[in-house]
């Protein structure tokens, strides 16, 4: 035949790889298909479900079209006709069916019904203009047309007059072919205490859909008044801990022929949201996937977790959830893929935010769920990775690994479990967690084997490039990243992040490209980076350090970034500051900081970088006002803490000074601030866990020259519990990198007076003597140092 087809027809118009489980369509039967027997099986598919009425129709056709090349002209005349009968016959009765609007169209072409079959043709790329091979089909038939031919096949008398009438039939089929009117749709929800996010999600849906019923299981917030605002039909069910207990309330509840499910903490993209109208005409779909972005980290991040989320649904009997978490629709078993497609409506979802989770509870309330699942007998690898899933949010990653390889690995006996939507992202972040953990090779051999499963996967070549920069291998770091950018962000299906293939590949590009003092380039590929993906701020931060290391001004830094037109965000300006305090420039990081906080006042991490602009300036009574605007109980709590207690101390002349706030700081770091604030007093020791803190603070005071202040300091730092050496040692270090040489040679010689000279000793002294000048008495001790040490010293010079 001429025209072109899928080799296996259920398989056409593929769904992505999210597509739950497909069962296949019955098996073909062997030998030739005697027409009798095939009208037969055609006429007895009628009496199945819509499903398996579809699935056994597909192969049908596949049968009947496989075993024609075996016949006679007459025979396979006999066929074509008979086919095209049974297809125009089944689209009389409903005609929006693209696949078999193309199969009849193959048909009647073959039989040279050309403007029949056009029309066929037609009308499936209008329902489904992504069908595959119509676009083709389309143009094979202009082509015959050009070339005054007429069908593949000879005719007889009867059979002409047959043609005609089928003709005739189909291109009234043909014009009726158009997407269903008049359906409505139901969103169905489960909430509880959700009234921050709440009015943004109804806000941005409520006006597409004819139906709002959310299942409220125990708000004590304003959620159920919320939503009753917005028209709602509020049911109210009891927790149980099992999410698709709740959402069933909801769909048993809803009306609409087609099901909208979404979550309080997801919003509609701006208006995408009048395209949900339009879907519900898609009656040849049971199932469609929206593309959401989960973002992570910080919004202000700009990442997110790209991917396919089945939630459109037409509204039939069985089709209901099951899993107490991260539950599926069950019911879509016997559907055909090309029964599901992917949408263009796209939705965000901020739930994964850290923010979010600690507020909600979602950490403890999850793996609840998880284990209650697992108890009820559920140890799948869908529950494994979730697990898994629930390990990375919290940092523990040596867990989430366990379960991300067991979940992988009993995958690996599963026909087909590559199709399964979760898989490319459990591949992913095993891939990710062998590299968290260290455990480099084998991340690189996991890499390849799904390469081999997932060609393309930008993920997880952006990990082959973070390997590669953590071997120190700078060409294939920079190969592998740059293939990120050739390839683009991985197609949603796979559940990748977005700007894998973009700005995050850039951005490790760039540092690569620093690595290897190519430092213009860097600058050039960030400026560009930033341009083009402007919601993206961390690169403000990339770009504005790649700047000063190239030795430009502040000033220029902040016009640079801002003539690549985000320089007003106030995110950008924080993140502006932020580098510009990391490189010295204080006095500019404070205005920045300032202009951030102009713009978002409750922007607790822009107050707490301000305060260490101030600290850096001396400015303690100013930073130490700041840090009490902080919110006390959120995450940068901590951190103002801190820095207030530092200032009233570091600002002190003499004397005790009262502190506030030391109960909600770990027990070791408080009493450290309280030996600081009241000098001479004994006390028992200082836990280890006080000694970072207490060296950052002694280089800050040698910075700002506070020295009786640092000595006050340097009294309390003697009851950390440590060894006297390393005691000593710190203050060694602290003095040389502050220029305080004298002071660092005494701190080494108390050692060699009371331990006597050991390769260490020597060689601290050997680097004061060094950059004292005294290079005859440097070179005497280094050599010194190397004899008792048995290996060679480094050269100093």
């Amino acid at each position: 035949m001429a025209l072109r087809l899928p080799a296996d027809l259920a398989a056409s118009s593929a769904p992505p790889a999210g597509a739950p489980p497909v069962a296949a369509p019955p098996a073909a039967e062997t030998g030739p298909v005697a027409l009798g027997a095939w009208r037969a099986a055609w006429a007895a598919a009628a009496q199945e479900t819509p499903a398996r009425r579809h699935a056994r129709r597909l192969r049908l056709i596949e049968e009947l079209l496989g075993d024609a090349g075996g016949h006679r002209p007459a025979d396979l005349t006999s066929r074509l006709l008979a086919l095209a009968d049974a297809l125009v016959a089944a689209l009389e009765d409903e005609p929006r069916e693209p696949l078999l609007l193309n199969h009849a169209g193959v048909a009647l072409y073959e039989l040279g019904a050309l403007r029949a079959a056009d029309a066929l043709f037609r009308a499936a790329e209008r329902l489904d203009p992504q069908l595959p091979f119509v676009a083709g089909n389309r143009a094979e038939i202009r082509r015959r047309r050009a070339a005054g031919l007429g069908g593949t096949v000879a005719l007889d008398a009867a059979a002409a007059r047959r043609l005609k009438v089928l003709g005739e039939r189909a291109r009234r089929v043909a014009a009726r072919a158009r997407p269903a009117e008049g359906l409505t749709l139901s969103l169905c929800m489960i909430v509880r205490d959700e009234e921050a996010m709440l009015p943004a999600c109804l806000s941005a849906v409520a006006h597409a859909v004819d139906e709002l019923v959310i299942v409220d299981t125990g708000s004590v917030d304003r959620t159920v008044e919320i939503a009753e605002s917005f028209g709602a039909r509020v049911l109210h069910h009891p927790w149980t801990g099992d999410f698709a207990a709740a959402r069933n309330v909801s769909f048993d509840a809803a009306t609409g022929d087609w099901l909208l499910y979404l979550d309080a903490d997801e919003v509609l993209v701006d208006d995408d949201a009048q395209h949900l109208r339009a879907l519900t005409g898609h009656v040849w779909r049971e199932a469609l996937y929206l593309r959401g972005a989960s973002h992570t980290g910080d919004l202000d991040d700009g990442t997110a977790v790209t991917h396919d989320s089945l939630r459109l649904f037409r509204n039939r009997p069985g089709r209901r959830f099951a899993g107490r978490l991260h539950e599926q629709v069950q019911g879509l078993e016997e559907l055909t893929p090309d029964r599901f497609a992917v949408t263009d409506v796209r939705f965000e979802h901020y739930g994964y935010l850290g923010e979010v989770r600690a507020a909600k509870g979602k950490r403890t309330r999850n793996r609840d769920a998880l284990a209650a699942q697992i108890a009820d007998g559920d140890r799948s690898p869908f529950v494994r990775f979730n697990l898994g899933m629930e390990h990375r949010a919290e940092g523990e990653h040596e867990e989430a690994l366990v379960h991300f390889r067991g979940a992988w690995e009993d995958l690996r006996g599963v026909p087909d479990g590559e199709r399964l939507g979760f898989v490319p992202m459990l591949a992913l972040h095993l891939v990710d967690a062998l590299h968290v953990t260290g455990r480099r090779a084998e991340a690189a051999e996991c890499a390849r084997e799904v390469l081999d499963r997932y060609p393309g996967f930008t993920d997880v070549v952006h990990v082959e490039g973070a390997l590669a920069l953590d071997a120190g291998d700078l060409a294939t770091a920079e190969a592998r990243f740059r293939r990120c950018l050739e390839l683009g962000d991985a197609p949603s299906a796979m559940s990748g992040s977005a700007g894998a293939g973009t700005f995050l590949a850039a951005r490790a590009l760039a540092g690569v490209l620093q690595r290897q003092e190519r430092r213009h380039e860097a600058i050039a590929l960030l400026e560009g980076t930033l341009r083009d993906h402007p919601r993206h701020l961390r690169t403000v931060e990339d770009l504005a350090l790649a700047l000063r290391a190239d030795g430009v001004e502040a000033d220029e830094v902040v016009a640079r970034v801002a003539a690549t037109g985000v320089g007003e965000h106030p995110v950008a300006r924080y993140l502006l500051g932020r580098a510009l305090l990391r490189t010295g420039a204080v006095a500019g990081a404070e205005a920045q900081l300032r202009t951030a906080l102009a713009g978002r006042p409750g922007s607790d991490a822009a107050r707490v970088a301000l305060v260490e602009a101030l600290l850096a300036q001396g400015r303690f009574d100013d930073a130490a006002r700041e840090a009490a605007a902080v919110a006390p109980e959120g995450p940068h709590g901590p951190a103002a803490r801190r820095h207030a207690c530092f200032a009233r101390l570091a600002g002190a002349d003499d004397g005790s000074v009262p502190l506030e706030g030391l109960d909600r700081l770990p027990p070791a770091e408080a009493a450290l601030f309280a030996a600081w604030a009241t000098p001479g007093a004994d006390g028992p020791p200082i836990a280890a866990g006080a000694a970072p803190l207490a060296r950052t603070m002694l280089g800050a005071l040698l910075r700002l020259q506070r020295f009786e202040a640092f000595a006050r300091l340097v009294a309390a730092h003697e009851r950390v519990d440590l060894p006297w050496r390393e005691r000593r040692e710190t203050l060694a270090d602290l003095y040389l990198r502050h220029g305080f040489l004298s002071s660092a040679g005494e701190e080494w010689l108390r050692v060699v007076d009371r331990q006597g000279p050991d390769a260490r000793a020597l060689r601290g002294l050997a680097l004061v003597a060094a950059q004292s000048g005294m290079t005859e008495d440097a070179v005497a001790l280094a050599a010194d140092a190397e004899a008792l040490a048995g290996r060679p010293l480094e050269e100093i010079a």
